[in-house]
């Protein structure tokens, strides 16, 4: 086993995603090799803010519609109070200088961090490539199984 760690991202929660983001973007900064693989709930960290035109059922569409877009639309885990809590920690977090999640992204793409989007969960959730942001590469289980063989640290968030 090598330097290598791997995160499963299953999680929409903004201070789940916040978590992984911030152990991958810790592991490449030391000189790890870090894989992130987002499956169900965790695709939606990678959605693009805008709105991308797609061919899509109606379940897919309802499925778009009722899902965050985004990072920046992530609610949290705890406290979410219709929204408000997720204000309430970005504003603080502002104030401490602590990274938003898309800095946290940039950054971990920056460092060489390889995110994988699940096809199994995008074809079930009816999510398109387009409508991910770039540098994501897409994949299933067995690539990310085959990453964490070859890992000395493997989570699910």
């Amino acid at each position: 086993m090598g330097d290598k760690k791997t995160i499963i991202v299953f999680s929409g929660d903004m201070d789940k995603v916040m978590a992984s983001l911030i152990i991958a973007n810790g592991a490449a900064a030391m000189g790890s090799e870090v894989t992130m693989f987002f499956t169900f709930w965790g695709l939606n960290t990678l959605r693009k803010a805008q709105k991308i035109k797609v061919k899509k059922d109606f379940m897919e569409k309802m499925f778009g519609f009722m899902m965050p877009r985004g990072a920046e639309k992530l609610g949290l885990s705890k406290m979410h109070f219709g929204g408000m809590g997720a204000k309430m920690m970005k504003s603080i977090m502002k104030k401490k200088n602590v990274n938003t999640l898309p800095e946290l992204i940039e950054s971990a793409q920056m460092m060489g961090v390889k995110m994988i989007a699940c096809t199994m969960s995008m074809d079930v959730m009816g999510i398109r490539e387009e409508e991910l942001i770039d540098g994501v590469e897409f994949a299933g289980v067995a690539s990310y199984l085959g990453e964490a063989d070859e890992a000395n640290v493997n989570l699910f968030i």
